[in-house]
Protein backbone atom coordinates (compact mmCIF):
# COMPACT_ATOMS: atom_id res chain seq x y z
CA UNK A 1 0.00 0.00 0.00
CA UNK A 2 1.20 3.36 -1.02
CA UNK A 3 1.46 6.65 1.59
CA UNK A 4 0.62 9.70 0.48
CA UNK A 5 3.77 12.10 1.36
CA UNK A 6 3.15 15.05 3.82
CA UNK A 7 4.40 17.44 1.14
CA UNK A 8 1.24 16.31 -1.18
CA UNK A 9 -2.00 17.79 -0.93
CA UNK A 10 -4.36 14.89 -0.31
CA UNK A 11 -6.52 13.91 -2.90
CA UNK A 12 -10.07 12.19 -2.21
CA UNK A 13 -10.44 8.67 -3.40
CA UNK A 14 -12.95 8.29 -6.68
CA UNK A 15 -12.86 11.98 -7.42
CA UNK A 16 -10.35 14.88 -8.26
CA UNK A 17 -10.30 16.88 -4.95
CA UNK A 18 -10.22 20.61 -6.30
CA UNK A 19 -7.99 22.49 -4.76
CA UNK A 20 -9.41 26.48 -3.51
CA UNK A 21 -6.77 29.09 -5.77
CA UNK A 22 -5.83 31.26 -3.27
CA UNK A 23 -5.32 34.84 -5.25
CA UNK A 24 -1.93 36.32 -3.84
CA UNK A 25 -2.47 39.57 -2.25
CA UNK A 26 -1.09 42.72 -2.66
CA UNK A 27 0.28 45.59 0.06
CA UNK A 28 -3.28 47.40 -0.63
CA UNK A 29 -5.44 44.60 0.47
CA UNK A 30 -3.31 43.34 3.21
CA UNK A 31 -4.28 47.19 4.19
CA UNK A 32 -7.74 47.26 3.49
CA UNK A 33 -8.33 43.76 5.79
CA UNK A 34 -6.97 44.83 9.07
CA UNK A 35 -8.58 48.16 11.10
CA UNK A 36 -5.50 49.30 12.22
CA UNK A 37 -3.60 49.43 9.16
CA UNK A 38 -7.04 50.09 6.88
CA UNK A 39 -5.92 53.95 8.23
CA UNK A 40 -3.52 54.28 6.77
CA UNK A 41 -4.62 53.75 3.60
CA UNK A 42 -5.56 57.58 2.95
CA UNK A 43 -2.10 58.36 3.86
CA UNK A 44 -0.51 56.16 1.51
CA UNK A 45 -2.50 57.12 -1.19
CA UNK A 46 -1.85 60.65 -1.04
CA UNK A 47 1.77 60.14 -0.59
CA UNK A 48 2.42 57.43 -3.68
CA UNK A 49 0.58 60.24 -5.96
CA UNK A 50 3.08 62.68 -4.67
CA UNK A 51 5.83 61.02 -5.51
CA UNK A 52 4.18 60.57 -9.11
CA UNK A 53 4.49 63.79 -9.55
CA UNK A 54 7.73 64.57 -7.97
CA UNK A 55 9.22 61.94 -10.13
CA UNK A 56 7.35 63.51 -13.29
CA UNK A 57 8.89 67.10 -12.40
CA UNK A 58 13.25 66.26 -11.96
CA UNK A 59 15.93 64.58 -13.69
CA UNK A 60 16.02 61.24 -13.40
CA UNK A 61 19.79 61.83 -11.27
CA UNK A 62 17.06 62.53 -8.77
CA UNK A 63 15.49 59.19 -8.31
CA UNK A 64 17.13 58.25 -5.00
CA UNK A 65 15.83 61.31 -3.14
CA UNK A 66 12.10 60.99 -2.30
CA UNK A 67 9.22 62.72 -0.62
CA UNK A 68 8.85 61.94 3.06
CA UNK A 69 6.07 64.08 4.02
CA UNK A 70 3.57 66.68 3.11
CA UNK A 71 2.33 68.47 6.26
CA UNK A 72 0.69 72.09 6.46
CA UNK A 73 1.56 73.10 2.91
CA UNK A 74 5.64 72.14 3.72
CA UNK A 75 7.33 69.05 1.76
CA UNK A 76 9.83 66.96 3.42
CA UNK A 77 12.20 65.81 0.48
CA UNK A 78 15.42 62.97 1.65
CA UNK A 79 18.90 63.13 -0.04
CA UNK A 80 21.32 60.38 0.34
CA UNK A 81 24.34 62.85 0.39
CA UNK A 82 24.99 66.36 0.75
CA UNK A 83 26.37 66.90 -3.17
CA UNK A 84 22.85 65.57 -4.36
CA UNK A 85 20.96 67.54 -1.87
CA UNK A 86 22.53 70.91 -2.95
CA UNK A 87 21.74 70.25 -6.69
CA UNK A 88 18.48 69.20 -5.54
CA UNK A 89 17.86 72.65 -3.63
CA UNK A 90 18.69 74.14 -7.37
CA UNK A 91 15.59 72.74 -8.57
CA UNK A 92 13.16 73.46 -5.72
CA UNK A 93 11.35 76.64 -8.09
CA UNK A 94 10.59 74.18 -10.50
CA UNK A 95 9.69 71.47 -8.40
CA UNK A 96 7.26 73.59 -6.36
CA UNK A 97 5.35 75.06 -9.38
CA UNK A 98 5.33 71.94 -10.95
CA UNK A 99 3.61 70.62 -7.64
CA UNK A 100 1.39 73.60 -7.64
CA UNK A 101 -0.09 73.38 -11.38
CA UNK A 102 -0.79 69.57 -10.47
CA UNK A 103 -2.63 70.95 -7.61
CA UNK A 104 -0.76 70.13 -4.48
CA UNK A 105 -0.81 73.06 -1.76
CA UNK A 106 3.25 73.15 -1.67
CA UNK A 107 4.48 76.52 0.25
CA UNK A 108 7.89 75.63 1.30
CA UNK A 109 9.96 72.78 0.36
CA UNK A 110 12.62 71.46 3.47
CA UNK A 111 15.49 68.49 2.31
CA UNK A 112 17.21 66.23 4.80
CA UNK A 113 20.00 64.32 3.88
CA UNK A 114 19.49 61.16 5.07
CA UNK A 115 22.86 59.18 4.30
CA UNK A 116 22.49 55.05 3.93
CA UNK A 117 24.73 53.05 6.19
CA UNK A 118 26.92 50.60 4.13
CA UNK A 119 25.11 47.75 4.06
CA UNK A 120 28.26 46.14 2.79
CA UNK A 121 29.62 44.13 6.08
CA UNK A 122 33.50 44.39 6.24
CA UNK A 123 35.61 41.30 6.28
CA UNK A 124 37.41 40.22 9.43
CA UNK A 125 40.90 41.19 9.02
CA UNK A 126 43.25 37.83 8.98
CA UNK A 127 46.49 38.19 9.77
CA UNK A 128 49.04 36.77 6.94
CA UNK A 129 51.14 34.44 7.47
CA UNK A 130 54.79 33.97 6.03
CA UNK A 131 55.49 30.26 4.37
CA UNK A 132 57.99 28.54 6.64
CA UNK A 133 60.41 28.26 3.61
CA UNK A 134 60.65 31.89 3.15
CA UNK A 135 61.28 32.44 7.23
CA UNK A 136 64.33 30.51 6.97
CA UNK A 137 65.52 32.37 3.85
CA UNK A 138 64.42 35.37 5.83
CA UNK A 139 66.92 34.61 8.90
CA UNK A 140 69.29 32.77 6.53
CA UNK A 141 69.85 36.36 5.00
CA UNK A 142 69.99 38.08 8.39
CA UNK A 143 72.60 35.66 9.57
CA UNK A 144 74.68 35.93 6.56
CA UNK A 145 74.60 40.16 6.32
CA UNK A 146 78.00 41.64 8.06
CA UNK A 147 77.84 42.99 11.22
CA UNK A 148 78.49 46.83 10.01
CA UNK A 149 76.78 49.49 11.30
CA UNK A 150 74.81 50.37 7.91
CA UNK A 151 73.49 46.48 8.36
CA UNK A 152 72.56 47.52 11.74
CA UNK A 153 68.84 48.50 11.20
CA UNK A 154 68.48 45.97 8.48
CA UNK A 155 69.63 43.31 10.38
CA UNK A 156 67.02 44.24 13.56
CA UNK A 157 64.14 44.50 11.02
CA UNK A 158 64.79 41.41 10.00
CA UNK A 159 65.38 39.51 12.93
CA UNK A 160 62.06 41.13 14.21
CA UNK A 161 60.39 39.98 11.65
CA UNK A 162 61.17 36.52 11.78
CA UNK A 163 60.21 36.57 15.65
CA UNK A 164 56.51 38.46 14.36
CA UNK A 165 55.78 35.31 12.19
CA UNK A 166 57.37 32.51 14.24
CA UNK A 167 54.90 29.79 15.42
CA UNK A 168 56.41 29.38 18.77
CA UNK A 169 56.43 25.49 17.63
CA UNK A 170 58.53 26.28 14.41
CA UNK A 171 61.99 26.82 14.86
CA UNK A 172 64.25 28.86 12.02
CA UNK A 173 68.24 27.89 12.24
Amino acid sequence: MMQSSPFLPRRQSGSSAHVKQHKPKDASDFLRAHDGMASLMPAIVRLAALQKDYAAALPAMFSSCDPLQLEDGQLVLSAPNAALATKLKQQLPKLQEHLQKRGWQVNAIRIKVQVAKNRVPTPPHTPLQLPANALTALSGLNQMLEDTPRNQALKSALAALVRHHLVPTETIA
